[in-house]
């Protein structure tokens, strides 16, 4: 269903619950407003790019979402994609990207591929979580420490030798603001919940640096102030030469934001016993990203961590989430201005404390404990996110998971020869007379008759040494059957024809594989008469082939 699930809470909507979204919005925008500009930051764009995109997108994609809870704005997943873009495209072509994957979105709504999007392979989420978790880690270090050194670079084997190469200008001072900010963070929860730790992490090291003139950089002292109001709304320039160059970095930020978005609604789903609208989702996803780069915002999802403390705060319809936004938005023009004072380990600090929370190690070596296949995509997705490309790193880990399953299923597909075990009188089941008629040959297929099996069962016709008079081809427990599938029923129809076979289709209880057979005009050629419903008419039937035969 394509409707907005605020259109449905209004329907009942009530001042009580109007009090608890507007709590919880408070303080979901105070939680989001150092994550918003530690974002920006580490994605290598200005601290209120992140304000921008938390404000416009945030509101959007709950007064449009398919979530009841849903909270949107910048995450961590995708710093590792901005930062890569902004080295080498610009903020432009960031901007461009962002406007691009909006409109990728919005046709995955349409196109009803929410549901799809959610089958995307555990392994394959948790390994590039993960790389992102390291990534960020890393590209913490410099502001943690306050090593004095150029521009990162942006391999990250390149990074750690230059951070090494540097480590002798480490700042005492920087390394003791950001281990108070992940000590703070982690404690506070403890003392109350209801104000958020990195709030009050901000409020101590900023006081603390500024009271004791802490020779420590700041957001003001790297990049100035910060503006206090939202920027004109300004379309970008398409032409197929942009399109061309920036498709694929933004196919990966609608694929990215689409999986956490989802992956957000059904963690929140159930948390408040809810049913989320996929589709609705990606299209609110994709409009937010839309209005976030026409403002000259980064991209946006929904964020796991942020849902999850509007619904612990009493929140239950979006407009809690747009309070959160409109928050934000009183905050960056009455005292956007004073966040210049933060210093940057402090940033840094909230950031190495969502990396750990990103990391889901434990998650990491569940995976790592089971099946091979499981390993092998966890692995590559992990190790192409860190030391390659995060693009690459989907790209790659759906292949490979690809793969991998084609591989199962075709071990899972049997083609096996029943005349023996006919004679045996075994594997006769639901048969009144279990044995076979002489110049008859049965062959059952057991699993889906696609082109990874189809040769399967070539091998196994192969084994018959003279053709029968006669083919039975059990075809019961064939759930599906693809365009290779099909082309080797009409080979097996073609050379039993050639050689004076009859063939048989029995059991052909599958929807799918009836109506493909009929289709292909194969149940024409083979002759209805010839495709039964059950094995014991196949025999019968058999019998009067032989006996027309003489």
């Amino acid at each position: 269903m394509l409707r907005p699930k605020l259109f449905d809470t209004l329907k009942t909507y009530h001042r009580q619950q109007f009090t608890k979204d507007l709590m919880s919005g408070l303080i979901v925008g105070l939680v989001a407003l150092p994550l918003a500009v530690a974002f920006a930051i580490a994605s290598g764009v200005s601290p209120e790019k992140g304000l921008y995109t938390a404000v416009i997108a945030g509101f959007i994609i709950s007064a449009m979402g398919g979530s009841r809870v849903q909270i949107g704005g910048p995450t961590g997943a995708f710093i590792v994609i901005v930062y890569g873009i902004v080295q080498v495209h610009g903020i432009d072509g960031l901007i461009i990207a962002t406007f691009i994957a909006g409109i990728i979105l919005i046709v995955m709504g349409f196109a009803r591929l929410g549901s799809v999007i959610k089958f995307i392979p555990y392994p394959l989420i948790v390994g590039f979580t993960s790389g992102i978790a390291l990534i960020i880690l890393s590209s913490q270090v410099k502001d943690f420490f306050g090593l004095q050194m150029g521009a990162i670079p942006a391999d990250f084997t390149d990074k750690w030798e230059s951070y090494i190469a540097h480590f002798q200008s480490v700042n005492i001072y920087a390394v003791l603001i950001g281990s108070a900010t992940i000590a703070i963070i982690s404690l506070w929860p403890k003392i109350t919940g209801k104000v958020p730790g990195s709030l009050i992490a901000i409020l101590f090291t900023t006081a603390i640096m500024h009271l004791l003139h802490l020779p420590v950089e700041t957001i003001g002292s790297k990049f100035g102030s910060i503006s206090s109001s939202l920027p004109k709304a300004v379309f970008p320039h398409l032409d197929v030469r942009t399109i061309k160059n920036l498709i694929q970095p933004a196919f990966t930020i609608a694929l990215l934001g689409g999986i956490e978005s989802l992956l957000s609604a059904v963690v929140s789903d159930g948390m408040i016993g809810g049913n989320h609208r996929s589709n609705m989702e990606l299209i609110a996803q994709g409009t937010a990203n839309i209005f976030s780069a026409v403002f000259g915002g980064i991209p946006a999802t929904g964020a796991i961590a942020r849902t999850a403390t509007n619904v612990k705060n009493g929140g239950r319809t979006p407009v809690a989430g747009m309070i959160h936004s409109i928050t934000l938005l009183l905050i960056l023009l009455f005292f956007g201005k004073w966040a210049a004072l933060i210093p940057l380990a402090t940033l840094a600090g909230i950031l190495v404390v969502v990396a750990y929370n990103m990391s889901e190690w434990r998650h990491f070596l569940s995976v790592l404990k089971g099946p091979k296949s499981d390993r092998a995509i966890l692995l590559a997705t992990f190790l192409l996110t860190v030391l390659i490309d995060l693009t690459v790193a989907i790209e790659m880990g759906l292949v490979l998971a690809a793969f991998l399953f084609l591989r199962n299923m075709i071990r899972f597909t049997e083609v096996s020869s029943l005349k023996k075990e006919m004679e045996d009188n075994e594997g006769a089941d639901q048969m009144e007379d279990p044995a076979l008629p002489k110049h008859v040959e049965v062959f059952e297929i057991n699993g889906p008759l696609f082109f990874g099996a189809a040769y399967k069962f070539k091998d196994a016709m192969r084994l018959i040494e003279r053709p029968p008079k006669v083919l039975i081809i059990r075809m019961r427990k064939v759930p599906i059957i693809d365009a290779t599938g099909l082309k080797t029923i009409k080979d097996v129809y073609t050379e039993s024809k050639q050689g004076g076979t009859k063939l048989i289709l029995s059991e052909v209880h599958s929807e799918q594989v009836m109506e493909e057979l009929k289709e292909a005009r194969l149940v024409f050629a083979i002759g209805k008469a010839n495709i039964t419903d059950t094995f014991e008419d196949a025999i019968q039937r058999s019998k009067v082939i032989l006996l027309e035969a003489g």
